[in-house]
């Protein structure tokens, strides 16, 4: 019996209490290197979402929840009023380190409201309560992964081909991810899938991380360049699309990784249906269309040098390097959540989906 771990036996995001670290896989040395970070300042949390050391919105949501935690129990403040000013000034720190993805904001924004209710009561027990909160947001996240790949399942079946792009693996989650929840479930069930990951450029999340864990584990996977998922979908090889999404507005539209939108209009023309995953969590509500959501910028050095032994581009040309697109809602046949799978018109089935999961908050 082996006893060398594959990439799928180590957390993507865990707590170590004893030392008061945030312990994640760096995931910018995947796939050649499995290297553990132990993170402890404020500095090293920020750099490790910004660098996308963690990445994925809900492992960012989890880093963020522990993070704040961790910096808390650092906070030297005997009184409410002291600590609060500070736990706010850490908080809003760790809130810039990406705009698009929200569920930072989230997260953070739960911590936040777990401090303020307590605001009564002495800082060891506030300290207290968000680390319970920080643990119900990561093990709400197992669950809701595992909801999401149950209704994904009821799309496909067995012997299908799936095309999926850049990340919403486990390596994006703390367990099973979000469009990579009906694989690895349909592996449990015996489904035999046909699983086609593009390689999503520049930072190739598709290559190096979602080929890696899907190989790891055992499923048949096959790597493409984004620039062929038009041909294999022309070939009859792909059954549906699943993808994560990092924001989705109140319309329907979603922002993923760029090169989601291509994907989904190549789709459409295929008659291939393109489905959203998304956890209540990474929908918002709040934004009526895509054309709202704030659009991360990234180095140019992405483009033109990373993954190169010599640069690959003239020096001195310009660069566009948006981290997301958006989907138009028109594209997606269906945005799948916890709560249910909702359906055009978006505008009216996400109303319902966060009514239901107001009544099931009711009955808990």
């Amino acid at each position: 019996m082996s006893n060398i771990k594959s990439i799928m036996d180590y957390d993507t995001v865990r707590l170590d209490e004893e030392k008061n670290e945030l312990v994640i896989i760096d995931q910018t040395k995947l796939p050649c290197e499995i290297e553990i970070l132990h993170l402890k300042t404020a500095k090293e949390i920020w750099d490790a979402i910004y660098l996308l050391q963690v990445r994925g919105a809900p492992a960012i949501g989890v880093a963020a929840a522990y993070g704040l935690y961790i910096l808390a129990k650092n906070i030297g403040a005997s009184n409410y009023d002291d600590f609060y000013k500070e736990f706010s000034r850490i908080k809003d720190y760790l809130n810039s380190s990406r705009p698009t993805a929200v569920n930072l904001s989230w997260a953070l924004e739960r911590m936040n409201a777990v401090c303020v209710e307590h605001k009564s009561e002495p800082i060891k027990k506030i300290l207290e309560a968000l680390l319970q909160e920080a643990k119900r947001i990561q093990e709400e996240d197992i669950a809701t992964c595992r909801k999401i790949g149950e209704y994904a399942l009821t799309l496909v079946k067995p012997g299908d081909g799936l095309l999926t792009h850049c990340n919403a693996g486990q390596l994006a989650t703390s367990k099973f991810g979000t469009a990579t929840a009906p694989m690895y479930l349909g592996k449990e069930k015996g489904y035999n899938f046909h699983i086609f990951a593009d390689e999503t450029r520049p930072l190739l999340q598709g290559a190096r991380l979602t080929a890696f864990e899907l190989y790891s584990s055992g499923l048949d996977v096959t790597l493409i360049c984004d620039n062929m998922s038009a041909s294999v979908m022309k070939n009859g090889w792909v059954n549906a699309v699943f993808t994560g999404c990092d924001r989705v507005a109140a319309n329907g539209d979603a922002a993923n990784k760029i090169g989601t939108s291509v994907v989904a209009i190549c789709a459409n023309y295929y008659h291939i249906p393109f489905y959203i995953c998304a956890p209540t969590s990474s929908i918002d509500m709040s934004i009526a269309a895509g054309s709202d959501i704030k659009i991360e910028q990234r180095p140019a050095e992405e483009v033109t040098e990373m993954w190169y032994k010599k640069r690959m581009a003239p020096e001195g040309i310009k660069v566009f390097n948006p981290a997301f697109d958006v989907t138009d809602n028109k594209l997606i046949a269906g945005i799948i959540t916890e709560y249910g799978i909702a359906r055009p018109p978006y505008s009216k089935s996400l109303k319902d989906i966060f009514a239901e999961k107001a009544r099931n908050a009711a009955v808990r």
